[in-house]
């Protein structure tokens, strides 16, 4: 569904180049949702930008269902920008208008018919939940409800794709909760490809079918996020990760300040309701001092961390490790 190969994008700051995404390439599958996710300056809102040429890319190719689109005129973009929606982060509506007249503005600018924008509109505020906001400006209602008309509004061409640029981030937790679902029915009923730029691990774990992890304009991780959860390889992913629900963050442990054997353990599954590690205590002559984990519940399992001091002989740590290990949870040495 979308290909970016070796898409790179450069900015003049006075006489040096600052390169803001470097040779990125992934492929989208139709009808996934896939996260980019990364620390502020990471890159992934020039990344976004430059799916629909907000941006134009400096070097590289975005092919969105079989059409480069780096490669269009003026006039065969804005033709294949219908088949993209976009959301932002601060919801983009124009204050003057209604929450009809936000939704209507798409279909305008294509000449659509008064009576078909009419009906298109009254569908996407039934679709949105905001029938009794059609009236409305955008300084009478919640953040909530103004990312709703946003929705909506990216909607109103039909597209195929729709672009999120850290459309949560603005928004309290319940609200992200509500949005999600919205995003997440939105795939589920109308089959759009959703690609979602966020810096919030929440996001991609309620979410996303997959995720890609950002660094300093590059990508450094692809995975699903089942499997990111179980085996991060990256330390930002890690530290995502660690970010959820940890009191000790894993960059504060420093295994050299301790006697024993530091591990991190993964888990994930059935595996999360059982008591492994109570077990290895009970079967082996050591000691453990639970430094930090935590636990979360992604679509369609749940993931767990822990990273722990093992203290004993050589041969009762190995031989605990072991047990883990045949029991399969994941053991990282630190």
């Amino acid at each position: 569904m979308v290909d970016i190969q070796n898409l790179s994008k450069c900015f003049k700051v006075g006489n040096d180049d600052l390169w803001a995404i470097k040779n990125v390439s992934m492929h989208i599958d139709k009808g996934e949702i896939f996260g980019i996710i990364g620390l502020s300056g990471a890159g992934k809102s020039t990344l976004i930008r430059c799916l629909n040429r907000l941006e134009e890319p400096t070097e590289g190719r975005v092919i969105i269902d079989g059409t480069d689109i780096t490669s269009l005129g003026k006039k065969e973009l804005r033709t294949t920008r219908k088949n993209i929606g976009m959301i932002f982060q601060h919801f983009n509506l124009l204050m003057q208008k209604t929450t009809y007249e936000n939704i209507a503005l798409p279909l305008e600018l294509i000449g659509a018919s008064k009576k078909e924008i009419e009906s298109r509109v009254n569908a996407l505020l039934e679709y949105v939940g905001l029938e009794d906001k059609r009236n409305v400006y955008p300084s009478q209602l919640s953040g909530g409800q103004k990312q709703r008309v946003a929705i909506a509004r990216a909607l109103a061409n039909n597209p195929k794709i729709l672009l999120s640029d850290e459309a949560t981030s603005a928004l309290d937790p319940q609200t992200t909760k509500s949005i999600l679902d919205l995003l997440s029915r939105i795939r589920d009923e109308l089959g759009l490809t959703i690609i979602m730029i966020t810096h919030q691990i929440e996001v991609v774990k309620d979410i996303c079918d997959r995720v890609a992890i950002m660094e300093n304009g590059e990508i450094v991780e692809i995975s699903t996020v089942e499997e990111l959860f179980k085996r991060p390889k990256s330390k930002t992913a890690r530290a995502f990760i660690n970010s959820l629900s940890s009191d000790i963050q894993e960059e504060f442990i420093k295994p050299a300040e301790f006697k024993g054997c530091i591990l991190r353990l993964s888990f994930w599954g059935d595996i999360v309701k059982k008591p492994i590690v109570s077990h290895m205590v009970k079967r082996f002559d050591i000691d453990v001092n639970i430094l930090s984990g935590n636990i979360s519940q992604l679509m369609s399992t749940s993931a767990g961390h822990l990273i722990v001091e093992l203290t004993g002989s050589d041969e009762e740590i190995q031989a605990a490790i072991d047990y883990l290990k045949a029991h399969d949870v994941e053991v990282e040495v630190m």
